[in-house]
C-alpha cells in the first residue's frame, strides 16, 4: 500500500483523486499554487550566483552577441525540456517525486529508478555546492575586514555547517515555512537586480577608472564581438554558464505538494524560463554596453585630447587603458568578478542578492532531494531504501530523507573542494532532462491511447532533438563526467531490470513493445513459410502448467529462444464455473510461467470434452505465422484400465492433429507426468499469489554418470523432504511441490514420480539421445534432438541414430544415413542398423498381441446385425473384424 492508496503504482480514477484531494485539504494539508509552488522556486534556482558573479565575465569573453547566443542555446534546451515536462505532467495525475515520478511513469521503473537515485543524490550534493558558494562569499567579506576566524578553508567549513543546520531547521519546520523563506529570498533577489539596473544609469566619475562609463555606443560596439583569452572557447564558456539554467525542475520536484500539478507545472515552469531568460539577456546586454573589458582602476589614466595609437572605446571616452594589454589589470569585464557590485547603485544589495541566490537554491535542493528519494523508496525499486519511504505529520514530511540529505551535503561541505563533483552534478541534471524529453518522444512513438496530454504545445520530434541536445551538452560541459553519468545510469538500469520490481505503471516502454510485436507479427504474415526456417512451435497439452513440470521442461528445452510454446488447458464442466476459472487462471498461470522462467504462453479454453477443446486450440491458438505446428502431449499410461471412451478420445486427438497438419510428439515417463495430486494444487497456487516468489520443496536427485541413457536414481524413501520457510533465491530448476511437512511421508511410487518430474531440469551429463529413424517423417524426429543438444543442460549428450535395414547391406545403409545426416548438418555419435527389422513376429508374440486386444474386439460376425450396429454406435472404440483384416499384414506373417 502506498500513500495515495493505490497498490503497485496504479493510477486512480478522477473521482477518486478528487475525493482524496478534498479529504486531504479538509485535514489542513498545505498545498501550493503555481506562483508560490513553481514560479518562485524555478526563478530562484535559475537566478543563481552565475547572474551576479560570472555573467559579466562571460560577456567579456564571448562578447554581447555570443553571450546572448549562449543564453539562447541554454534556453532552447530548457524550454524544450519544459514543454516535455508540461506534456507528461498533464497526462494523468501527478503525485510526489518530481522528475523521478514523471520519468518512471512514462518509461518504466528501469529508467525511473536509475534517474530517481542519481537525481536525488545530485540535489543533495547541490545543497553543498550552493552553501559553499554562500560561505565563500561570506569569507571574502570577512577577509576584506580582517575578520578571518581560522583560515579561509576552515572558515568555509564552519560557516557552511552553520548555514546548512539553519536551512535544515527551516525545511523540517514545514513546507509553509520553507515557502515563506523562498518569498523573502526572491524579494531580496529582485531588489538586487533592480539595484543593478538603476546603477547602470548612474555613471559616477569614480567608477570610470574601473571601466564603467554608463550606456555608450562605442562600448557596445567594441564588446559585441568575442575576445576569448586564456584558452577559453565558445563551448567552454557555454559549459560554465549552462549550470545556471538547470533549475527548471525545482517546482516539479515538489509535485506532491502542489494543489494542481497539471496546471502549476506547465504554467510556472515555462513562465519562469521566459522571465529568467529575459533578465539574463537584459543584464548581459546592459553590462556589455556599460563596462569595458579592461580597466586599471587608476584615475591617473585619464587624458585630454587624442591618442593616435589608441582606438579602443575607453580612449574615445578619454581613458587610456592600453597598459592592460600586457595583463594584470584588476578591473573590467575580463578581470573583475564583482562588476555588478561595482555598477550597482548600492553594492551591499548585490551581496545580499548573492546570499539570496545561493541560499534559495540550497533550500530548494534541500527540499527536493528528500521528496524525490521518498517517492523512489515508496515504489520499492531498491528494497534496501524502504525505510526512507516513511513520512511524518499531516504533510507526510520525509524527515529521514531530510537527515540523509543533510549528512550527504555536510560531508561535501566539509570537503570544501567541489570542482571535481560539480560537473558530474550538472550531468546528472542533464541526464534527467534528456530522459524527460525522450519520454515524450517515446510515448508519442508508441501511439498508446493512454498518451493524451492536456498540454498540446509539444512535438515528439522537437522532444527528440531536445534529448539529443542534452546529451551533446553533457559532453560539452565535461566529457569524462558525461561518460561516468552514462555508466552509472546504465548500471542502475541493468540492476533494476534484473530485479524486475513488481510494478505496472502502463509505461510507454510497454506500449512500444506491444506496437513492435504487432507490427512484426503483421509483417511476418506476408512471408511464406520456408523449410529452412521451420522450427517446432508447440501446443503442449499440459493442463494446469504446474501439474506436469517434466512435460513443460522437456519441451521448453528445445523451444526456448527458438520456437513458440503454448500451454493448452481445457476446462470442462458447467459453463458458468468454467468461465470464472478461465478469468482467474489466465493471469495466475501466466505469472507462474514467468516466475519459473518459462518462455511460454498459457491458453485456456472451455469445451464440452477434451477432444473438442484440443480441436479449438489447434485451430485458434497462435497469431498469424506465430501459431503451433506441433502437438505435444503425455503418454496415456492407464490406457488399459481407463474408461475406453477416454482412450478413444486420446487416440482421436492424434488423428485430429494429423488432420490439422500438425507434427505430434508423445512424451512418456515410466513414472508418469502428472504430479498435481502431490502438490495440493489449489493451496499451492493460492500461496503463490501471496508470495512474490514460489516456495519450493528441494529434492536432491542423484543422476547416474555411468549409464548411457538419460536416467535418474531416486533418493531413498526415507530421504527428508522439507518446505522452505523463506525464499532461498534458488532458480526454478527444482521440482515444484508444496506439501505440509507435518503430513504423511511420500510412498515409493510418489517419490519416484517426484524424482522423475525434475529429471529434465538438471544437467543431463554425457548420456545418449536415441533416435529411431524407422521411416522418413519429414525430419522432426531428428530436429528435436539436435535442438536439445544446443542447450546448456544437454550439450554433453550424444545423438545415436537407429535405422531399419537389411542384414546383408548394413554398411551401405549406415553410409547412406551418415550422408543424409551430413546434409542435415547434424552431428551424431553412432548409427545403428537394425538388420532384423523386417523379420516376422514369432507365434507367441502374435498370441500375446491377440490376447491383449481381445477385450477391445467387437466380433460383429458373431452377433446379430442390429446388436453389432448398436455396440458400434455406443462403443466406437471397439476394433472391428474389418480393421483386423486391414492391419493384419503389419503384425502377422503372410
Amino acid at each position: 500500500p502506498f500513500e495515495d492508496g493505490y497498490a503497485n503504482g496504479e493510477e486512480g480514477t478522477p473521482t477518486g483523486d478528487a475525493t482524496a484531494t478534498y479529504t486531504a485539504e479538509s485535514k489542513g494539508i498545505v498545498k501550493f499554487g503555481w506562483i508560490k509552488g513553481v514560479l518562485v522556486r524555478c526563478m530562484l534556482n535559475i537566478w543563481g550566483v552565475m547572474l551576479f558573479i560570472r555573467l559579466s565575465w562571460i560577456v567579456g569573453q564571448a562578447g554581447i552577441g555570443l553571450a546572448v547566443l549562449v543564453i539562447a542555446m541554454a534556453t532552447v534546451v530548457t524550454t524544450i525540456t519544459g514543454l516535455s515536462t508540461s506534456a507528461i505532467a498533464t497526462n494523468g495525475f501527478v503525485r510526489g517525486g518530481g522528475a523521478y515520478y514523471l520519468i518512471s511513469r512514462s518509461l518504466g521503473p528501469e529508467f525511473g529508478g536509475a534517474i530517481g537515485l542519481i537525481f536525488a543524490f545530485a540535489n543533495a550534493v547541490a545543497v553543498a555546492m550552493y552553501v559553499v558558494g554562500f560561505a565563500e562569499t561570506v569569507v571574502e567579506l570577512l577577509k576584506e575586514h580582517n575578520l578571518i576566524m581560522l583560515d579561509q578553508m576552515n572558515d568555509i567549513r564552519i560557516i557552511g555547517a552553520i548555514t546548512i543546520v539553519v536551512l535544515l531547521g527551516i525545511s523540517v519546520a514545514g513546507m509553509e515555512w520553507e515557502a515563506k523563506a523562498q518569498i523573502v529570498l526572491l524579494v531580496i533577489l529582485l531588489v538586487a537586480i533592480v539595484d543593478f539596473i538603476i546603477g547602470t544609469f548612474i555613471p559616477f566619475e569614480s567608477k570610470k577608472s574601473k571601466g564603467f562609463f554608463g550606456y555608450q555606443g562605442e562600448i557596445f560596439y567594441e564588446n559585441f564581438g568575442p575576445d576569448f583569452r586564456e584558452e577559453e572557447t565558445f563551448f567552454s564558456v557555454f559549459a560554465i554558464f549552462f549550470p545556471a539554467a538547470t533549475g527548471i525542475l525545482a517546482g516539479a520536484n515538489i509535485s506532491g505538494d502542489l494543489a494542481d500539478p497539471q496546471l502549476a507545472i506547465p504554467k510556472g515552469t515555462l513562465l519562469a524560463i521566459l522571465i529568467t531568460t529575459v533578465v539574463y539577456m537584459g543584464i548581459a546586454v546592459s553590462v556589455g554596453a556599460c563596462v569595458v573589458r579592461d580597466a586599471t582602476g587608476s584615475i591617473n589614466d585619464t587624458f585630454v585630447g587624442e591618442l593616435t595609437n589608441c582606438t579602443t572605446a575607453a580612449c574615445k571616452l578619454n581613458f587610456d587603458f592600453s597598459s592592460c594589454e600586457k595583463g594584470g589589470c584588476p578591473y573590467g569585464l575580463m578581470n573583475n568578478f564583482q562588476v555588478m557590485s561595482m555598477v550597482s547603485g548600492f553594492a551591499p544589495l548585490i551581496s545580499a542578492g548573492i546570499f539570496s541566490a545561493t541560499l534559495s537554491s540550497a533550500l530548494a535542493s534541500l527540499v527536493s532531494a528528500p521528496k524525490i528519494f521518498q517517492a523512489l523508496c515508496k515504489d520499492n525499486i531498491y528494497p534496501g531504501f524502504l525505510m526512507f519511504a516513511k513520512g511524518y505529520g499531516k504533510n507526510n514530511e520525509p524527515l529521514r530523507g531530510y537527515l540523509l540529505t543533510f549528512l550527504i551535503a555536510l560531508g561535501f561541505i566539509l570537503i570544501a573542494e567541489l570542482n571535481v563533483i560539480a560537473p558530474i552534478i550538472s550531468n546528472f541534471f542533464l541526464a534527467s532532462y534528456a530522459l524527460i524529453n525522450f519520454s515524450v518522444f517515446h510515448a508519442s512513438l508508441a501511439k498508446s491511447p493512454g498518451w493524451r496530454p492536456a498540454f498540446k504545445y509539444y512535438n515528439m520530434w522537437v522532444s527528440l532533438v531536445g534529448a539529443i541536445l542534452c546529451c551533446i551538452v553533457m559532453f560539452v560541459i565535461n566529457w569524462w563526467a558525461a561518460l561516468l553519468t552514462y555508466v552509472i545510469v546504465l548500471g542502475l538500469y541493468i540492476y533494476v531490470t534484473y530485479k524486475k520490481p513488481d510494478v505496472n505503471w502502463g509505461s510507454s516502454t510497454q506500449a512500444l513493445t506491444y506496437l513492435n510485436a504487432l507490427q512484426h507479427a503483421v509483417r511476418l504474415t506476408g512471408v511464406e513459410d520456408h523449410v529452412k526456417n521451420f522450427r517446432p512451435q508447440c501446443l503442449v497439452m499440459s493442463g494446469a502448467p504446474s501439474s506436469r513440470p517434466a512435460l513443460l521442461h522437456l519441451v521448453h528445452a528445445f523451444t526456448k529462444n527458438v520456437g513458440l510454446m503454448i500451454c493448452g488447458h481445457i476446462h470442462m464442466g458447467p459453463r458458468r464455473q468454467a468461465m470464472k476459472e478461465l478469468s482467474t487462471d489466465l493471469p495466475r498461470y501466466q505469472r507462474w510461467l514467468i516466475k519459473n522462467k518459462m518462455k511460454a504462453f498459457y491458453a485456456p479454453v472451455h469445451a464440452e470434452d477434451l477432444r473438442d477443446g484440443a480441436q479449438y486450440l489447434m485451430q485458434a491458438a497462435g497469431l498469424g505465422r506465430m501459431k503451433p505446428n506441433t502437438l505435444v502431449l503425455g503418454f496415456k499410461k492407464d490406457w488399459q484400465s481407463a474408461d475406453m471412451n477416454d482412450v478413444d478420445t486420446y487416440i482421436n486427438l492424434l488423428h485430429d492433429a494429423f488432420d490439422f497438419q500438425y507434427g505430434v510428439v508423445v512424451i512418456r515417463l515410466r513414472e508418469g507426468l502428472d504430479i498435481s495430486h502431490l502438490q495440493g494444487q489449489e493451496e499451492f497456487l493460492s500461496s503463490q499469489e501471496k508470495s512474490p516468489v514460489t516456495k519450493d520443496i528441494i529434492v536432491n536427485v542423484d543422476y547416474s554418470k555411468k549409464t548411457e541413457t538419460v536416467t535418474s536414481k531416486p533418493v531413498s524413501e526415507k530421504a527428508p523432504i522439507h518446505k522452505e520457510d523463506d525464499d532461498d533465491g534458488k532458480t526454478p530448476t527444482q521440482p515444484l511441490l508444496k506439501k505440509d511437512p507435518k503430513g504423511p511421508a511420500l510412498n515409493m511410487a510418489d517419490q519416484k514420480l517426484l524424482d522423475a518430474s525434475s529429471q529434465f531440469q538438471k544437467k543431463q551429463g554425457k548420456n545418449n539421445i536415441d533416435v529411431w529413424w524407422l521411416f522418413d517423417d519429414g525430419g522432426l524426429t531428428l530436429l528435436i534432438p539436435y535442438l536439445l543438444t544446443t542447450k546448456k543442460k544437454w550439450k554433453d549428450c550424444r545423438i545415436r541414430v537407429f535405422i531399419g535395414g537389411k542384414i546383408n547391406r548394413i554398411d551401405h545403409d549406415r553410409r547412406a544415413m551418415a550422408t543424409l545426416l551430413s546434409k542435415f548438418r547434424i552431428d551424431f555419435s553412432d548409427i545403428m542398423v537394425l538388420g532384423d527389422i523386417n523379420t516376422k513376429p514369432k507365434k507367441e508374440n502374435i498370441a500375446a498381441f491377440e490376447e491383449m486386444i481381445e477385450p477391445f474386439r467387437l466380433h460383429e460376425d458373431d452377433k446379430e446385425q442390429d446388436v453389432a450396429d448398436k455396440m458400434k454406435e455406443d462403443e466406437p472404440w471397439r476394433i472391428t473384424d474389418n480393421e483386423i483384416e486391414l492391419y493384419k499384414t503389419k503384425w502377422q506373417p503372410c
